[in-house]
């Protein structure tokens, strides 16, 4: 249930109440995880569900970082011991490899939620610039806005003329993607005169969105706003109409995960306001991930957002903890350097 400017109820709750129910809902999903996931099992055998019964308590659990996905996957495939292998709505091999899951949940990486705060409704038409490709994000963000009762176009990245062609076409009202490649859509639009007048909203996620672009976007009149997700986690945080930090909003964290910030290379909480490594455990049954440090630094803002919302805010995101960098959305980790290397030794040195 809705009203006109927040997705349900639920992100207006006073915060001891939400507090009260992710905590509730916190212990359930370790029981789960320890149900369906063997690696859970093992490493929570000491623990008994009903002992989770704060954050303090949550903080003390091991975590399970993203870095070490890989080897651990390619140990226990498919997914390392974290989830099931059956009983799954869609599977997908993200950069690294790293093999994520979909369950069959609706809107199962919960970017519904994002995608309102944004301002996509019932007969929206969005284009989805994000890759459909073995890769999760496009189907992430066409759940998300099915969900609304939107319609999408699943574009994937590339093909420029083609995205103004059905852009002119159909109509388009709202795009997501990188927060680049809208600007490279718009410009071949002007270049090839072609009327890209019903794009009204954007949502922008996997790059930087960066105050030039901020303002190139408001000069043609968009409404463009950002979320931090990932393809193992969906989403995290996400701006709302209060802006981003510099307008005095911020991200805010989702009503399906628990967000923590952690000193990188450690367990250990840091204060609120001071930089560290997001851990995040989502309330999700597909994919009951525990404490699951992602490598992406962040930190914990003050106050609430002056848009309603009650959540905890977030900076967004500030970097990384490791050596992995983002290209066009996807990340490129060093391990994967290394293997082109040791397979092509007349490349020489490489970065």
């Amino acid at each position: 249930m809705s009203d006109a400017r927040h997705y349900d109820l639920l992100e207006t709750r006073n915060p001891a109440q939400r507090e009260k129910a992710l905590i509730h809902a916190l212990a359930e999903q370790v029981q789960h995880a320890k149900s369906v996931s063997p690696q859970y099992a093992d490493l929570l055998r000491d623990i008994e569900a009903p002992e989770i019964s704060s954050r303090a308590a949550l903080a003390l659990l091991p975590l399970t970082r993203k870095a070490d996905l890989v080897a651990r996957q390619r140990a226990l495939p498919p997914f390392g011991g974290l989830a099931r292998g059956e009983g799954l709505a869609r599977l997908f091999i993200s950069p690294g490899p790293i093999f994520e899951p979909e369950g069959f949940e609706p809107d199962d990486f919960r970017f519904a939620r994002a995608l309102f705060a944004t301002g996509i409704r019932r007969g929206d038409i969005m284009l989805n610039c994000f890759s459909y490709h073995f890769t999760p994000a496009g189907r992430m963000l066409e759940s998300g806005a099915t969900a609304l009762g939107a319609s999408v176009i699943p574009a994937g990245p590339g093909s420029t003329e083609q995205q103004v062609l059905a852009i002119a076409r159909f109509g388009v009202t709202a795009y997501a993607g990188t927060p680049e490649f809208l600007k490279t859509i718009l410009e071949k639009a002007d270049e090839q005169g072609s009327d890209a007048t019903s794009l009204r909203i954007g949502h922008v996620s996997g790059g930087a969105f960066t105050a030039a672009l901020r303002q190139f976007y408001r000069a043609r009149g968009l409404r463009v706003r950002e979320s931090y997700a990932t393809a193992d986690l969906g989403v995290i945080a996400y701006e709302s109409e209060a802006g981003p930090i510099a307008d005095g909003g911020g991200l805010i964290v989702d009503e399906g995960v628990i967000v923590e910030i952690v000193r990188p290379g450690t367990a250990d909480l840091v204060p609120d306001g001071e930089v560290g490594e997001v851990v995040v455990t989502p309330l999700r049954e597909s994919y009951p991930l525990i404490r699951f440090a992602t490598g992406d630094l962040s930190a914990v803002l003050p106050g609430l957002s002056p848009c309603g919302r009650t959540n905890m805010r977030i900076r967004g995101w500030m970097g990384r903890a490791d050596q992995a960098v983002k290209v066009k959305g996807m990340f490129v980790r060093p391990e994967q350097v290394a293997e082109i290397a040791r397979r092509h030794p007349e490349l020489g040195r490489m970065r």
